[in-house]
């Protein structure tokens, strides 16, 4: 790298051994070197790298760029650990499809909900987690709960052209505010319900099961699924009961 340094002419060593070809650099060129590693970090090529060493960049320039950088590796590693996490999810799906989850499945009505929710789009599923949550505590630090209104928190999962659109809320029977919108959940004939309890962090397989089940009824998806969350306490989610509706029809 040094060597490639020096014949684009970025960092010229002071000395070079006539007879091993090694250089040697002052320590005063730490300065210039330390530009040009963040520089390269940020992602300029070389001879952009001349010109802005050429024309004298300043210390708090490059800092205030690499702060910016840092905050987008950090969310690109965010992103990929949650992708990460959701391919170790499916391969456990995939290891155990012949022992899905056994849960109590029934088909029932859904009543109308009116929500006071926040609205999300995500590209990926890695990226649900990172937006449910913090939905739901935005619209419930607006609207507080002096009246008990935080007790019937739902999330709508939708697939759209722009990836999956969240809709997180509580039911509300209040005035619209700052902060959220209200968000009207139509009645739903039939849905296909079943109970997930604990972790998120295996409702996947829930899922699964309850679309098996609905394949093996003959019904198809009518509308986007839901999720109501009858208990979400415990900050380790070992006690958490989900509820999982998926409105459907008969072919």
């Amino acid at each position: 790298m040094l060597r490639h340094w020096d014949a684009a002419g970025l960092l010229v060593p002071t000395h070079v051994d006539e007879y091993s070809g090694y250089r040697s650099y002052d320590p005063s060129q730490l300065e210039r070197l330390h530009r040009i590693v963040a520089l390269r970090q940020l992602g300029f090529g070389l001879n952009d790298i001349s010109s802005i060493l050429d024309q004298g960049v300043e210390a708090d320039r490059i800092a205030a760029l690499l702060r910016i950088r840092r905050a987008e590796v950090e969310q690109e590693h965010q992103i990929a650990a949650g992708r990460l996490l959701d391919v170790q999810r499916r391969l456990h799906l995939i290891e155990k499809e012949n022992h899905m989850s056994q849960i109590e499945i029934i088909e029932k009505p859904l009543p109308a909900v009116r929500l006071a929710a926040r609205r999300a789009v995500v590209a990926d599923q890695p990226e649900v987690a990172g937006i449910v949550g913090p939905s739901f505590d935005a619209v419930a630090e607006v609207i507080g709960d002096e009246c008990g209104v935080l007790t019937t928190p739902v999330a709508q999962y939708q697939t759209v052209e722009e990836g999956l659109q969240i809709i997180a809320g509580y039911a509300y029977g209040g005035p619209a505010g700052e902060g959220f919108e209200i968000i009207e959940l139509p009645a739903v004939e039939t849905a296909v319900c079943g109970v997930h309890l604990g972790s998120m962090d295996h409702i996947a397989e829930s899922w699964q099961a309850l679309h098996a089940e609905i394949f093996a009824r003959g019904l198809v998806h009518s509308g986007p699924c839901r999720e109501l969350y009858v208990r979400a306490i415990s900050e380790d989610q070992s006690d958490w009961v989900t509820e999982l509706q998926q409105p459907v029809r008969r072919v």
